[in-house]
């Protein structure tokens, strides 16, 4: 039954692979990071109208005593400066 059931409704295959519809860890509140991460920050960007992306900005750890303290204007100053960006893009889970 199994097959006959995937053959008619192939979004449960994509479904059953990719968990997509999972929020792992559970019970995790993502907006605060700094809870989880040392030096790290929750931003959001405007991708295109009625679009918005949650981002986690983390610094390096050799700037770790440079970021203790610091507010969210310190943080959106250096990603600005010349240090390099390292993006990464996580997946279609729905979580960071």
């Amino acid at each position: 039954s199994v097959p006959i059931l995937i053959r008619l409704f192939p979004v449960l295959l994509t479904k059953f692979v990719y968990l997509n519809f999972l929020a792992f860890p559970f019970f995790v509140d993502f907006r605060q990071p700094e809870l989880l991460l040392n030096n790290t920050i929750n931003l959001y960007l405007t991708t295109e109208p009625g679009v918005m992306v949650g981002i986690w900005h983390t610094v390096p750890g050799s700037r770790g005593d440079e970021a203790r303290g610091k507010d969210r204007k310190w943080y959106e100053e250096v990603l600005g400066d010349d240090h390099p960006v390292i993006i990464y893009l996580h997946g279609n889970g729905g979580t960071r």
